[in-house]
């Protein structure tokens, strides 16, 4: 072995549990030691992993790490070039722990893949009670008659548990007669969980808990006698069955004691009977280990794997409601997420000196808007990245509405980089203003050059823009260009047309020159003279097209350029608003590093992977042109290929317009400075240099410990504000999924077999019409 050697400690059959900081710790399994070096191949490391776990590695799991400094977010190793950089974020390090996580396999049904049995070790009982909250937190209703509890009362204690309208009925049926559940290692310890008379209990809902998983393990049903906050009597739920139990509070304590109790049953348990009763509560202890490791984790897996685990079918509102109650166990509430803002935002500060971070609230507390930028996020912007910045939002998917605002540059390796990012109750003209504010005060040091937004032109930010970051330039975004085209575009267009003119449209914004330009507008003005007035007079295409565009866009047309990190963020906006926040720092801070190695493993280049790409590309059109250089001015050669262009090397301009685009010389360029004896690299903007680069990465960005229930209530003293969630939740329901015109325009066409046609299908084709019988 050769390089850098690591000890890989590779981990099976335990669990991560988070702790208070939010960092994952793993508990429990199994461990091997592996020596491996630079030289290490993926495929030689799994097959070791295999042999020494005894099971097929490379088909049953995936291999996941921690980067040195940050315990939160997990690193996947899928092939030779993630070992290699695992080993090289190790390198100050003698060993490197490897988890082995089962892969989730792409069946619809999760259960089929691992079940809760599989998934999470059995846990003490005490684990899978639910005293997270008081013994009035979720009481049902008083019964005063021997009756089931109805569906109109489930779903009243529901909304008054959770303001959120549930589905009804708890009781659930059973279909496993032949006594399955019985097997299960769980259920069989579920039949203690009621020994006898005298049994305490911590409080009201802990009994009831412990009820429903004694009444689940035995295979019977019960209904309610009474049931309130200090008594409960229950009996089985067949006709004449003695079975009956009663447990009230002791005096002057919480504590809940069985006194009286039937033990015996005479209806042989409940092997034929349906109605076993279960709860939001028992539902969400059953789940909550494997949500932990499957955050994914849909409501109909869960209603496929509890019928396979416990033969009791749910139906997909009890299985969703159980797993939001077991997601808000696992990382906290939203509300608490609003409580702990203000510390939160005090703590990226001491952590990251330099750093942007602001929070408004409106005039009753609730929350408005936060603004975060990373102080090496704005030192990689200023000092290496491009005077690009890419505007855009996407609605958030949590419990209350709001939508996340961000601006983001690409990197010399045209790469996202994230500049700034907001979450604001609404998208709106003075969240966007708020924004621009923010961020101008973030990069004011960059303010002497001119930078290039690249957004969409309507939610008033053409007005915005220019009013906040005077001496810039807005770049509309093609794409919602496109889609305002489309949607205003009156008349009996065919699907085809409308392709024609986008396609006419896209090449009439990359036109490089005037003549070219004017070429495909008067296509389109063949085709629609409506298309051909509201592209000419309505759109402005001095903010779209290059040839008029005053600014620098370096050939990015649209916004697209910032959808990596609305990925990113989309994995966290289903969380509370501090760990959101705190998903996307870890998500950023990672980058970083990352980059940042990457950045010194450049084996001697000069530019970036994807700009040496293209320069050499360019340097092989170069070789079939001729070069003749001016009689009258040294600078200007005339270049002779496929076309007839002139570079002017002292203004590092070519007539064909693609050197001043995008700052890379283009071939008639590349031809020029080769015969002059010299290399093309010294004419490639900066930007693109591997020095560039890294500079852009230079900065670390450190994690943010996460609050704990202690700090969150010191925030609402320290800071002298509390923060509370804004009015506005999230309808019920998912949102509908539009597509935009311009999807719906570059669709597939519908092709008739015989005629070629498009828009109809040989069965109504009217060139060549089916023959009637």
């Amino acid at each position: 072995m050769s390089g850098k050697r690591v000890i890989a400690i590779c981990m099976s059959g335990g669990q991560f549990l988070t702790e208070k900081g939010g960092a994952l710790t793993y508990r429990g399994g199994d461990a091997h030691a592996i020596d491996i070096d630079e030289d290490t191949m993926f495929k030689d490391f799994i097959s070791e992993i295999g042999e020494m776990f005894n099971f097929d590695a490379t088909s049953t799991v995936c291999l996941k790490y921690f980067l040195p400094d940050n315990k939160k977010t997990l690193i996947s190793i899928s092939n030779d070039k993630d070992l290699k950089r695992m080993i090289k974020f190790h390198e100050n390090s003698n060993s490197a722990d490897v988890y082995l996580i089962p892969e989730e396999a792409p069946e619809a049904s999760r259960s089929s893949r691992t079940t809760l049995s599989e998934a999470i070790p059995p846990a003490p009982l005490d684990d899978m009670i639910d005293d997270t909250t008081g013994p009035e937190d979720h009481l049902p209703l008083s019964v005063s008659d021997p009756t089931v509890v109805t569906i109109e009362q489930v779903m009243s204690q529901a909304a008054e548990d959770s303001q959120i309208v549930t589905t009804p009925s708890m009781i659930l049926d059973v279909n496993n007669p032949s006594g399955d559940i019985l097997a299960k290692a769980r259920t069989q310890q579920w039949q203690n969980t009621i020994t006898g008379l005298g049994q305490r209990f911590k409080n009201v809902g802990e009994f009831r808990e412990s009820l429903r998983k004694y009444a689940i393990a035995n295979q019977f049903g019960f209904r309610y006698k009474k049931n309130d906050s200090h008594r409960v009597t229950v009996r089985c739920k067949a006709e004449g069955c003695p079975w009956r139990i009663h447990a009230s509070r002791l005096s002057t304590t919480q504590l809940i004691c069985i006194k009286k109790m039937t033990p015996s049953h005479t209806c042989e348990g409940a092997g034929g009977f349906n109605g076993l009763q279960t709860s939001r509560s028992w539902v969400a202890s059953i789940i909550k280990e494997k949500l932990r490791v499957f955050p994914n984790y849909k409501p109909k897996d869960i209603v496929s794997d509890i019928k396979e685990e416990y033969g009791i079918q749910l139906n997909y509102f009890q299985a969703w409601r159980g797993k939001e109650i077991a997601r808000e166990q696992l990382q906290g509430s939203y509300k608490d997420g609003y409580k702990q803002l203000p510390v939160y935002c005090e703590k990226i500060i001491e952590t990251n000196p330099g750093s942007i971070v602001t929070f408004a609230t409106k005039k009753d507390s609730s929350f408005h808007r936060v603004f975060v930028s990373f102080h090496a996020s704005v030192y990689g912007f200023v000092e290496g990245c491009r005077p690009l910045v890419f505007l855009d939002s996407i609605p958030l998917k949590a419990k209350y509405q709001g939508t996340l605002l961000a601006a983001t540059s690409v990197d010399g390796d045209d790469e996202v980089f994230p500049l700034a990012f907001a979450v604001v109750d609404a998208e709106s003209e003075d969240n966007w203003e708020w924004f621009l504010l923010q961020l101008r005060t973030a990069i004011s040091t960059f303010a002497a050059c001119p930078i290039t937004f690249v957004a969409d032109r309507l939610k008033n930010l053409q007005e915005l823009i220019p009013k906040v970051f005077v001496n810039s330039f807005h770049a509309y975004c093609l794409r919602y260009l496109t889609d305002e085209l489309i949607r205003d575009l009156k008349g009996p267009f065919s699907h085809e047309i409308k392709r024609l003119i986008v396609d006419e449209f896209y090449s009439a914004a990359y036109a490089p020159r005037q003549d070219s330009f004017e070429g495909y507008v008067g296509n389109i003005r063949g085709l629609s003279q409506d298309a051909y007035d509201w592209i000419m007079h309505n759109s402005k295409p001095d903010h779209w097209a290059n040839v008029y565009f005053p600014g620098a866009r370096y050939n990015h047309m649209t916004s697209n350029s910032g959808e990596p990190f609305f990925t990113w963020a989309s994995e966290a906006n289903e969380l509370p608003i501090t760990q959101m926040v705190d998903l996307i720092l870890g998500k950023i801070m990672g980058m970083i590093h990352v980059r940042r190695i990457n950045g010194d493993e450049d084996n001697g280049r000069r530019l970036t992977p994807s700009m040496e790409i293209k320069l050499e590309k360019e340097c092989l059109k170069a070789q079939g042109v001729n070069v003749t250089s001016s009689s009258t001015d040294n600078n200007l050669f005339q270049v002779q290929g496929e076309t007839y262009e002139v570079v002017n090397m002292a203004q590092c301009d070519c007539s064909c317009k693609g050197w001043q685009l995008t700052g890379l010389p283009c071939h008639h360029a590349v031809a020029v400075i080769s015969c002059s004896g010299r290399s093309p690299y010294d004419f490639c903007s900066r930007y693109y240099s591997v020095d560039n680069y890294r500079l852009t990465y230079a900065m670390s960005i450190s994690p943010v410990p996460l609050l704990d229930g202690e700090m969150c209530r010191e925030s609402s003293g320290g800071s002298g504000m509390t923060v509370t969630p804004p009015p506005t939740r999230r309808p019920p329901g998912r949102p509908p999924k539009k597509k935009t015109p311009a999807e719906e325009v570059m669709k597939r066409q519908l092709q008739c077999s015989k005629c070629k046609g498009l828009g109809h299908n040989k069965s109504t084709c009217k060139v060549y019409p089916p023959l009637e019988c």
